[in-house]
């Protein structure tokens, strides 16, 4: 992937719901082709600076720009997963009808989803390995399988930047690995940037980890030992250990 603009840029950021500051002097730069993984402890902003990137709020003060431009303009090259699928699991919807989901906006909505909508769609399914569940209710799949529709759904959009909110959660430590293993693929034609509670997965994986605990600082994987991870967290913190052949 090429260089030149940084896929996200915050300068000088802060954020505030209505009481304390939740961000403070934000300032964050995630290159094009950059794997980040954002942690820190419940309630440390790891999820409003998702939304910030996203245009879905607004910063109390500084600039939040995505490839050089604000968020609400640049949604279209923005693919986000969230932590729940917010589907009522007894709607009937198969697995093709969630992933075009991904293309509302794309085109003109006048006659129905395109051809080229179906395409993108189908190519999205093929990504993550879950064609042979494309006509399977949403409902019905198992945890992983949801997670996996779920990134189809994000990459639908053609997105030059995917964002993810906890993509693990409550999936056993196999179905983690193999998303983990799925996003190294994708990542070699998207930025990511992840919020993830699992430290010691996202440290085999991630370039960069950005820990928030009202500021944000960036480290190397290499960098996060278990002082700098107290340091986070306030305390001591239990990383799993996680290997390949689990």
């Amino acid at each position: 992937m090429s260089g030149g603009v940084p896929a996200v840029e915050l300068k000088d950021v802060e954020f505030r719901y209505d009481g304390p500051l939740v961000l403070q002097s934000v300032s964050l730069a995630v290159e094009e082709g950059d794997f980040l993984g954002i942690i820190g402890p419940n309630g440390s902003g790891k999820t409003t600076l998702l939304r910030l990137i996203l245009g879905l709020i607004r910063p109390t003060a500084g600039n939040v720009l995505v490839y050089g431009r604000p968020p609400q303009q640049a949604r279209r090259m923005i693919g986000y997963v969230p932590q729940k699928p917010n589907l009522d699991p007894s709607f009937p919807v198969n697995v093709e009808d969630v992933v075009l989901m991904g293309r509302l906006g794309q085109s003109p909505m006048a006659g129905g989803f395109l051809r080229d909508d179906h395409e993108a769609a189908m190519r999205a399914i093929d990504q993550v390995e879950i064609s042979h569940l494309r006509r399977k209710r949403f409902g019905r799949l198992s945890g992983g399988e949801q997670r996996r529709a779920l990134i189809a759904r994000a990459l639908a959009t053609e997105p030059r930047l995917l964002l993810l909110d906890e993509p693990t959660v409550g999936v056993d430590h196999r179905v983690e690995h193999e998303i983990y293993s799925l996003l190294d693929v994708l990542n070699k034609h998207v930025t990511i940037v992840l919020v993830s509670h699992d430290i010691g997965c996202v440290t085999e994986h991630v370039r960069r980890v950005a820990a928030v605990h009202q500021r944000v600082f960036c480290h190397t994987p290499e960098e996060l030992t278990g002082k700098v991870i107290e340091d986070i967290f306030g305390g001591p913190i239990r990383m799993a250990s996680h290997h390949r052949d689990e």
